[in-house]
């Protein structure tokens, strides 16, 4: 079943992305001796334990143990990326009472588990985290498990079956590229002209960053390789970067807008983002799917199992798993793991999901176990073949 090509849905759509690490928050914290800061300490430990909205009698419950905490900590969430954005403003419109701290817009997923890591026991530390699968599978020590109302419908064969982390929304990875200064692109192969000299980018580390871990896939299958075959795909950035046309600097906005990253394998949902604000500069980002490369994989969900303010961790998650903050993904260009029961209950946005594109053919998708092995291996081989 590795090369099982699961029918998540052929729409996919293009959409944009990074990460929002979390300022400091005013927790809960029990100092001195008083009852009521001893009772505050108490529900923070019960509530940090929580693993559905019945252990807080139901959503008004939830509500109100979340208001209490007022703060909401957030990482690796760029407003650019799959509607951030309008996501973290609707929630905010919502529940005013509750202050949202966003920082680190451009973390990689790794980078928000060095937050929860460095962070640990302090009211600065994320409440919850947007990662990719292989970096999801890799830190489930730091999760709570915890569904949510809406989550509870999502397919059991795309969940974690401890619930410690949860799918929200996917793209097919592509390559963008800016054609108004280099032309077409066809194949793959053509990102080996001497023009693209310098340019050519994943969207972060392989082993670190959900989005240059697809794209090492993506780039592996156009090489002939598939997902127990990996080398082709080492060969051909090894090869990139011998001939001068790999650039392994932090991809983002800026660095598309100045041209550093011309080329840049990246979500389509990233890309459409990308392809709106530069069109606006006279420049056509255009887009390809090469086929037999379609590749897609959910970023996941998770809260920080020492979150310093629970109750708004799950609050915040279950907004997420609400029709209104997965159609808010699907302005974005991302298709939420929600969309085919929308479709179901009539709840879903017609308009938003007519702006998704298809793919040529179901993408390709992959297990928990082969994300470990494959993560394992470029932990082992990226960085002797390609450098830091």
């Amino acid at each position: 079943d590795v090369y099982k090509r699961q029918p998540l849905n052929k729409t996919f759509s293009l959409m944009a992305g990074t990460a929002i690490l979390v300022s400091a928050a005013l927790g809960l914290t029990a100092c001195g001796g008083s009852a009521a800061n001893a009772e505050s300490a108490a529900d923070k430990t019960k509530y940090q334990a929580a693993v559905s909205i019945d252990d807080f009698g139901g959503m008004e419950g939830l509500e109100k143990a979340a208001k209490a905490e007022g703060q909401l900590n957030l990482i690796a969430l760029p407003h650019d990326w799959s509607n951030w954005g309008g996501v973290i403003e609707a929630f905010k419109n919502k529940y005013p009472e509750i202050t949202v701290n966003e920082q680190s817009p451009n973390a990689s997923s790794k980078e928000e588990i060095d937050a929860i890591k460095t962070n640990a026991g302090t009211d600065k530390a994320p409440d919850t985290v947007d990662v990719g699968l292989a970096v999801a599978v890799d830190s489930t020590q730091y999760f709570a498990a915890y569904e949510t109302q809406g989550a509870a419908k999502i397919d059991p064969k795309l969940k974690n079956k401890d619930k410690l982390f949860t799918p929200d929304y996917t793209g097919v990875m592509s390559l963008g590229w800016n054609k108004t200064k280099y032309g077409d692109v066809k194949s793959i192969e053509d990102l080996k002209d001497p023009k693209f000299a310098g340019v050519v980018s994943l969207n972060g580390k392989p082993a670190e960053a959900g989005a240059a871990f697809n794209g090492f896939i993506m780039a592996n299958l156009a090489n002939g390789g598939d997902l127990q075959n990996l080398q082709p795909g080492l060969d051909f950035f090894k090869e990139l970067k011998s001939i001068g046309n790999l650039n392994t600097i932090d991809v983002t906005s800026a660095t598309i807008d100045s041209g550093q990253t011309a080329a840049v394998f990246d979500w389509s949902y990233n890309q459409i983002s990308t392809r709106d604000r530069l069109k606006g500069q006279g420049v056509d980002w255009s887009v390809i799917v090469f086929p037999g490369t379609e590749v897609g994989s959910y970023y996941q969900q998770a809260i920080n199992k020492e979150a310093p303010h629970p109750a708004a961790a799950r609050l915040w998650q279950e907004f997420l798993y609400t029709p209104e903050a997965q159609n808010l993904w699907m302005k974005g260009g991302a298709m939420p793991v929600l969309m085919e029961q929308m479709e179901k209950d009539g709840t879903i946005d017609a308009e938003a999901k007519a702006t998704l594109i298809e793919t040529s053919q179901p993408p390709l998708t992959y297990s928990p176990d082969d994300s470990a092995r494959i993560t394992s291996w470029l932990q082992q081989n990226w960085d002797k073949a390609i450098g830091n």
